[in-house]
């Protein structure tokens, strides 16, 4: 499972995840891809639960590629352990995900192929997505 090799501090605060992704939200690599259509937190489990599916899905054909990276801590407190007494341990890591932000590309394969492996991986994630081509985004900007 993916999780950061060294962060700067063990924990994080929760913070906020509102707005349009301004950053990863075009196909850079493959020709094919999903688009997140809501906000959401993917852990590092569900990834690789749509990373395994998809590379079965593609029949180990063409090449894929993962855009989001799980490198937000996430605490828990031991179960009946009462309140107060500092922050949890950190217990497993997330990828933030915004409307608009590609989840996974696909290339090298064929279009029929590339959208039943996609649907695949999309199903083991928590966010809604949408399977787009490198030609929907050319035609949108024109």
């Amino acid at each position: 499972m993916l999780q950061p090799k060294k962060t700067k501090f063990r924990k994080q605060q929760k913070g906020r995840n509102r707005g349009i992704a301004t950053r990863g939200f075009t196909i850079s690599f493959g020709e094919y891809g999903i688009k997140s259509l809501e906000t959401g937190f993917i852990t590092s489990r569900q990834l690789e639960a749509a990373r395994v599916a998809l590379s079965r899905g593609m029949k180990r054909e063409g090449q894929m590629w993962i855009r989001i990276f799980p490198d937000k801590p996430v605490t828990r407190k031991p179960a009946e352990v009462r309140m107060g007494k500092g922050k949890g341990a950190p217990e497993f890591w997330v990828a933030p995900i915004k409307p608009g932000t590609i989840l996974f590309e696909a290339g090298g394969i064929d279009i029929n192929l590339a959208k039943e492996a996609l649907r695949l991986a999309a199903q083991k994630l928590p966010v809604r997505t949408n399977f787009i081509t490198r030609v929907d985004k050319v035609l949108e900007n024109a």
